[in-house]
């Protein structure tokens, strides 16, 4: 039982330009995309590969007619064919819903998949600075006025899991989690029509506990079955997370989930676990998600449908004992009762969720002035930092929630160059990467998936590469067309494809070499 799984992250980013009060959002995001496009002119040709997308195929066993559906959930359109940037780390760079996003490429631990999310960030923002835009982005996922855009998890999952055990667990972890993983917001309701500060930028926009749909009540589950894998695998599409800035609350997301799918995949099958997920099913999970978010005590209490009342505190402890029991039996126990986890990415999220658990129990003991002293906390929790920031400009200024002041903070916070809120308290949080590894992510694909092979013909054949997507690409081979299948996430890796990048071969040779291992 381990964190390590095929995983990646999505995210859309807010989009102004400086200076410019009336603006078509979805030209700037064009913009955005045709000034990455210009950091590699030699891939600039390279199409995205829409092939074997399909957006309707839901994972509670059914499609949805295309003719039935909102255009929102038709990725695969034919107008959003050239808003494609496919960039020579592994990643996707396009417009989706008029905003410009970046999907990491393939990782394999929740730390990689954090480092090459933010060397999005980098990508995007030298992008901006080389093309001399006056544009800028935002790490967020509200404007305060209503709308709100994603960032996205995925993981690949054992298809032989229940999907509806899946959903119940997910479900549980994803009301719960925001205390620990939130980014934060000044204002309460979709439109900020409540005065105030809560902990997820997301929560009030879910309307729903499953849905196929992202744009429209949302749904806590999104039930999209699109793999881009084998046929052993679904990929669990997350839409409910927050865009976070700071590195701790975005490593948690992705290796508490993880590790939680983990656990179901070895115990799905035992009574212990399909009684434990039927604990944690919830009354009104909507409700839930959005009672914790304007909660800053931590206290908020959750309806279970056992008839418990249990807090976010309480349903994440419960969650963390569940786990230990299922490694304790897979893997054995030390001397001090911990389980012996079978690898050091494992162990640091195991121990980092226990911190911030204790994070957020000072948090739930402390008033407003005592939250305020909150340091250590807050390095880790960075809805607890931005309120921190927040708050003492609302008593230093003496205002109200509702000022403007604190409106533009929120908004300044997720700006991703030098000049946001966020870059000036950044020293007080707790770092996982330096800018050597961030800048190396934001060129050399990740090693050990598919995305190596993808980066890796970017770089060096890129004139022979007529198309890519995550599981094929598309060689020119003297006006010939050759698909190489890259079906499996975890082939194609340094260690299957090393030799055929590090001599000058032609294309041909370098053909031969890849189709051979599809073989």
């Amino acid at each position: 039982m381990s964190v390590l799984r095929v995983m990646g992250l999505e995210t859309e980013y807010g989009v102004s330009r400086v200076g410019g009060k009336y603006e078509n959002h979805a030209q700037l995001s064009f913009d955005v995309i045709e000034a990455v496009r210009a950091l590699s002119p030699s891939t600039a040709h390279v199409a995205w590969n829409y092939g074997h997308e399909d957006p309707v195929h839901d994972a509670r066993g059914y499609h949805m007619p295309r003719a039935h559906v909102s255009s929102d959930l038709l990725t695969d359109r034919e107008e959003l064919r050239a808003t494609n940037a496919p960039h020579i780390n592994g990643a996707r760079i396009y417009v989706d819903h008029c905003h410009p996003e970046y999907s990491s490429p393939e990782t394999i631990s929740p730390r990689e998949a954090v480092l090459y999310n933010h060397a999005g960030d980098a990508i995007m923002q030298h992008a901006m600075v080389k093309a001399q835009q006056p544009i800028t982005l935002y790490r967020n996922n509200v404007d305060g006025k209503g709308a709100s855009w994603g960032s996205h998890e995925n993981y690949q999952v054992e298809r032989a899991v229940p999907f509806d055990m899946l959903s119940a667990l997910f479900t549980a972890h994803a009301v719960s989690r925001q205390i620990y993983t939130g980014a934060g917001r000044v204002g309460l309701g979709e439109e900020s029509e409540t005065p105030g500060f809560q902990i997820s930028q997301r929560a009030d926009y879910f309307a729903m506990k499953e849905g196929l749909q992202t744009t429209f009540h949302r749904p806590i589950v999104n039930t999209r079955d699109e793999s881009h894998s084998t046929d052993t695998y679904r990929r669990f599409h997350v839409i409910v997370g927050d865009a976070n800035r700071m590195d701790v609350p975005d490593l948690l997301k992705l290796g508490v989930t993880s590790l939680l799918f983990w656990a179901l995949e070895h115990s799905y099958d035992t009574d212990e676990t399909r009684d434990f997920v039927r604990s944690m099913s919830m009354e009104d999970p909507v409700e839930a998600m959005h009672s914790i978010s304007h909660d800053l005590s931590l206290a908020a209490p959750v309806a279970m449908s056992n008839g418990d009342k249990l807090s976010a505190i309480d349903i994440q402890l419960r969650l963390r004992s569940w786990v230990y029991a299922v490694a304790a039996a897979q893997y054995d126990t030390d001397s001090r009762g911990e389980p012996r986890w079978p690898d050091e990415d494992t162990h640091e999220i195991v121990q980092l969720w226990q911190k911030v658990l204790l994070d957020c129990l000072e948090v739930a003991h402390a008033d407003d002035t005592q939250r305020l002293q909150l340091s250590e906390a807050a390095s880790r929790l960075e809805w607890l930092l931005k309120w921190q920031v927040c708050e003492s400009m609302r008593r230093r200024k003496n205002i109200q929630w509702s000022s403007p002041l604190l409106q533009a903070m929120d908004i300044s916070w997720a700006r991703i160059d030098a000049q946001s809120l966020f870059a000036k308290v950044a020293q007080k949080t707790e770092r996982l990467f330096d800018t050597s590894l961030l800048e190396h992510a934001t060129h050399t694909p990740p090693a050990s998936t598919r995305a190596y092979t993808r980066g890796l013909l970017l770089q060096q054949y890129a004139a022979h590469v007529l198309s890519v997507s995550w599981d094929i690409v598309v060689l020119d081979i003297e006006g010939k067309r050759s698909i190489i299948d890259m079906a499996h996430p975890l082939t194609y890796t340094r260690a299957d494809s090393a030799d055929t990048f590090t001599a000058d071969f032609s294309i041909e040779e370098v053909e031969k070499r890849l189709t051979a291992l599809t073989k």
